[in-house]
């Protein structure tokens, strides 16, 4: 990616395109941009929603009427111009068909990090520099730091907030053209700097779902959305014992217990999926914990990888507490994740987040376990059951 700051004379003051979306967050950012003296534009963009039902029509939960009409108060109460522009094909071709990919792979997709990776800081990102501005501005809970070194994430001050995981794609070009104003901020703090701005979002709630589903419901979206999803296989054991079938790999995820309909002496746990078996592989509790993570396509926020093992704190999904951990590049684009301890819940096609303390050193989506559990998931098509 080619970037290059904006033109602009020595009096001027820096130009900032904000990404709006009508919640506190963004408008916040925005408010505290404009009081700190830049040349502050808001931009919501238009992203693709599957046909819903209503006077409104269709709409991403992202970008709705309402969120539009919201964002817009928001830049009349700064005084700042507004525009939106339609990425919707773009979203639905990157963002919308990888989430369908990966289900359909056997993976568990986090499409808000593909989402930042594509859209955000890359296609819009390029928009705001081709419209004469030097940085875009968005409602993240993070932070950056610039050194002689280059350019460093940091998670946000807010633990409960910090959102440098979804994050981890950014690289050193475009974490020069990037501000998280709220990022020294928590969230009870950018609530009351809302009320102080005069902005009526103030107390407005957070959406959780994913954007682009009409009524959160991913699993009834993948049924209407895909071909292949929906393909019965065997639930199976470690040892290749079959207990019963499942609905299609997609609908399972690891770490479930509920909802198998099988029947057993003790309770039994989604271990992993093989796709190319399409069996569902299910163990006792025990077996959920991992050690040995496989991680492709490492994206290193310092613009090269390592050359020998690391320590790090290591996240395996956005929720979950940093684990410690030896993080190995593997010299192609990949890197092998040592933890400490067995860590539950690891899930092919979540991101593995790699951190020192406060600082995001970058990361890459889960494609494995332990190379021992991929031959034993793979030695099950050749056992026959007794």
């Amino acid at each position: 990616m080619t970037m290059s700051p904006a033109n602009h004379t020595p009096s001027a003051p820096p130009r900032v395109v904000v990404a709006m979306s009508g919640g506190v967050d963004s408008s916040v950012a925005a408010a505290l941009l404009v009081a700190q003296g830049y040349d502050v534009t808001g931009i919501m963009m238009r992203l693709w929603s599957e046909p819903g039902s209503g006077p409104a029509g269709p709409a991403n939960r992202c970008c709705t009427p309402d969120q539009m009409s919201d964002a817009r108060r928001v830049a009349d109460r700064l005084g700042i111009p507004f525009y939106v522009i339609d990425v919707q094909e773009r979203f639905r071709q990157t963002i919308v068909q990888f989430f369908i990919d990966e289900h359909e792979a056997g993976r568990t997709p986090n499409p808000c990090v593909e989402c930042n990776r594509q859209i955000r800081f890359d296609h819009l990102l390029q928009h705001a520099l081709a419209l004469g501005a030097d940085y875009l501005a968005t409602g993240h809970y993070a932070r950056v730091r610039a050194g002689a070194a280059g350019y460093q994430l940091l998670q946000g001050l807010d633990a409960h907030k910090d959102q440098s995981y979804v994050l981890h794609t950014l690289n050193q070009a475009q974490l020069a053209h990037v501000l998280f104003p709220i990022g020294e901020y928590t969230k009870e703090q950018v609530r009351q700097l809302a009320r102080e701005h005069g902005l009526k979002v103030a107390a407005k709630p957070e959406s959780q779902d994913l954007c682009f589903l009409k009524d959160g419901d991913y699993r009834r979206f993948l049924r209407e959305y895909s071909l292949t999803v929906q393909q019965p296989g065997p639930i199976v054991t470690e040892e290749g014992r079959t207990l019963g079938q499942h609905e299609g790999l997609a609908f399972y995820t690891i770490g479930q217990r509920k909802g198998l309909g099988i029947a057993a002496p003790e309770p039994l746990f989604v271990l992993g999926k093989d796709a190319a078996r399409n069996a569902l592989i299910v163990g006792p509790r025990e077996r959920l914990g991992q050690q040995d993570v496989v991680v492709r396509g490492v994206n290193w926020i310092a613009g090269a990888s390592p050359v020998s093992p690391i320590a790090a704190q290591v996240k395996i999904r956005y929720k979950a507490e940093p684990a410690a951990a030896t993080v190995t590049p593997d010299g192609s684009g990949g890197a092998g994740v040592r933890l400490d301890e067995p860590v539950y819940g690891v899930t092919p096609g979540q991101a593995a987040v790699f951190y020192s303390g406060e600082v995001c050193l970058g990361g890459g989506l889960i494609s494995g376990v332990a190379a021992a559990s991929e031959n034993l998931f793979r030695s099950l098509g050749e056992r026959k059951e007794p």
